[in-house]
């Protein structure tokens, strides 16, 4: 018992003294508020860039379009979509879907790189005898690693401007 009294006190100062702080405090008048708000993102080519574009412009929030922007997001996706496990007559069972994704935090005023930096996911895929119950799985998969490329994105530029405190 008194073990687990002293175990439990050092954890309590352990996790006391990391300082850990929430990424959004301060709200919308906080630092990630205040830089997302000056971010435009740049169009993204293809399916994939339009599902990824929407979910960056949600999770930024619609208030970036109402700011002149500081800043300029631009992103470079690369989708592919590899066969696993294939059978005696040469036919996929499984596929996997990767989304990756190389952005880039532009500063508008001298065109500098302020951040460079990729993210990515993957999602398996059952390939079935229905050919449109595939393609509609893909589809699936596609959305779900857009909305987690963007969040990853978004976090991402979250924590530049809580270490560098950028502010437009």
């Amino acid at each position: 018992m008194i073990r687990r009294l002293a175990l439990l006190f050092a954890i309590a100062a352990t996790v006391a003294g990391c300082q850990l702080h929430p990424l959004y405090a301060g709200g919308s008048s906080g630092p990630v508020a205040e830089m997302l708000r000056h971010v435009s993102v740049a169009p993204i080519p293809g399916r994939a860039g339009w599902l990824v574009f929407n979910k960056l412009k949600e999770q930024i929030g619609a208030a970036g379009d109402a700011h002149v922007p500081t800043y300029r997001l631009d992103v470079e996706l690369d989708d592919e979509i590899v066969g696993l496990a294939i059978r005696g007559d040469r036919a996929a069972t499984r596929e996997r879907r990767i989304l990756r994704a190389r952005y880039q935090l532009v500063q508008l005023s001298n065109g500098q790189v302020l951040l460079d930096a990729t993210a990515g996911s993957d999602a398996g895929i059952d390939v079935v005898s229905s050919e449109y119950a595939t393609v509609a799985a893909e589809q699936t998969a596609e959305e779900r690693l857009a909305e987690i490329v963007a969040s990853d994105i978004v976090e991402r530029l979250g924590l530049y401007a809580v270490r560098t405190g950028a502010r437009p």
